[in-house]
């Protein structure tokens, strides 16, 4: 009788690390009176109209699958504001598949394209599922540094600077999580022009697309001679406020699309019938209430951006989703140090910046997607806890 020595789980599942969001969640959740500037949960509940909407199709028994690629309306819509929005045409019935949030999408893409061994390079810090999606894919996550001197913009010369024969894809996400950058067009240009010339895939996660201030958003696949090699990930989640609806969507060529909806089918079918018939209102009246949200959004980051000025933590103003990223290095202590001293003593909960990557060591992430209130006291209390430990 032979006796099994192998570990029961796979390698791959073995190699990679929790969440480190998720870790300080789990803190938090048996703690009263904490403020958290963690999750990246809009505070808004999600507009009535659109609750309507997904009522509604409940009472009329709209509860069956839908096609493995969406909703017919629904795909119908998201090519007329893809179309209205950014001057691109997708064909509803081939180039657009409705997905479980943008994190299916995501995944999906990454099985769909890479072979074991592939490299995909992506900015670091980023967000946290990207290098885990690439790995459970097979592929090799190749990380590129950004920084707070050059706005945590990656730029095309780094990019190429890692370009292999084993590279695959280019893998970005503007407007960024963590950071909250923006990158304008004529950067974005630079690295279209290193996929092309390479041909290299982009995979461009634009969840926070309409959450920007006081600057443009550029959709990668308006790019010259970008629409055909680049795979769109968006969805309602972040300016709908849709988070638990879980309904995102991809926008590629025929070929890929195909791809993923072979994987789509036999890991999920469809995305929730209820949340697409949501998230077909949304597209259709739901853009006066989405700007509602950013512009109190707006509101909040102003406050925000003065008050870690006035505490004396060094920033870079961001510019699209909602969140900052201030330095703590002054306090001498490692993010995870940081954010767990935090919310020991002064029940306000952050995310260290190590979550996201090396390049995220010294910095927080702060959601500013709470109350005005909350926030001035969560920055009353990291003052308080700064000047105690500032050196």
């Amino acid at each position: 009788m032979s006796i099994r020595t192998r570990s029961l789980t796979s390698q791959r599942a073995n190699q990679l690390s929790p969440s480190g969001i998720r870790k300080f969640f789990d803190l938090l959740a048996s703690m009263e009176g904490v403020i958290s500037l963690g999750v990246g949960e809009p505070d808004f509940a999600t507009p009535w109209h659109i609750r309507e909407a997904a009522i509604y199709s409940l009472e009329k028994g709209y509860t069956m699958y839908t096609s493995n690629l969406g909703m017919p309306e629904l795909r119908q819509e998201l090519a007329r504001y893809l179309k209205d929005s950014y001057g691109l045409d997708y064909d509803p019935d081939s180039e657009l598949l409705i997905t479980v949030g943008v994190s299916e999408g995501l995944d999906l893409t990454m099985r769909a394209v890479i072979d074991p061994g592939d490299e995909v390079i992506m900015p670091d810090p980023c967000y946290v599922s990207y290098n885990s999606c690439v790995t459970l894919a097979g592929g090799e996550p190749v990380m590129v540094p950004t920084n707070q001197k050059n706005n945590f913009e990656v730029s095309a010369a780094d990019i190429e600077a890692q370009v292999t024969d084993k590279t695959k894809a280019i893998l970005i996400g503007y407007p960024a999580n963590p950071t909250g950058a923006v990158m304008p067009r004529d950067k974005l240009a630079r690295i279209a022009e290193v996929a092309d010339k390479h041909k290299l895939l982009v995979v461009s996660d634009e969840i926070y697309a309409k959450l920007v201030y006081g600057v443009e958003h550029t959709c990668f696949a308006t790019l010259p001679r970008m629409k055909a090699s680049t795979v769109l990930l968006g969805g309602f989640s972040k300016a709908y406020a849709m988070t638990g609806w879980r309904i995102g969507y991809v926008a590629a060529n025929k070929e890929l699309i195909a791809a993923m909806t072979k994987i789509h089918q036999y890991t999920i079918m469809s995305a929730p019938t209820m949340g697409q018939v949501a998230a077909i209102e949304a597209l259709k009246s739901g853009e006066d209430s989405s700007q509602e949200m950013v512009d109190d959004y707006n509101r909040r980051r102003r406050f925000m951006v003065k008050g870690l000025n006035k505490i004396g933590l060094p920033y870079f103003e961001p510019k699209g989703a909602f969140y900052a990223f201030p330095s703590i290095k002054a306090t001498g202590m490692t993010s995870e140090e940081f954010a767990e001293k935090l919310l020991m003593e002064e029940k306000v909960a952050v995310v260290p910046g190590s979550a996201f990557g090396q390049c995220g060591e010294g910095y927080i992430r702060c959601c500013y997607a709470t109350s005005l209130a909350e926030i001035e006291e969560a920055l009353v209390r990291v003052g308080r806890f700064v000047a105690k430990y500032k050196k």
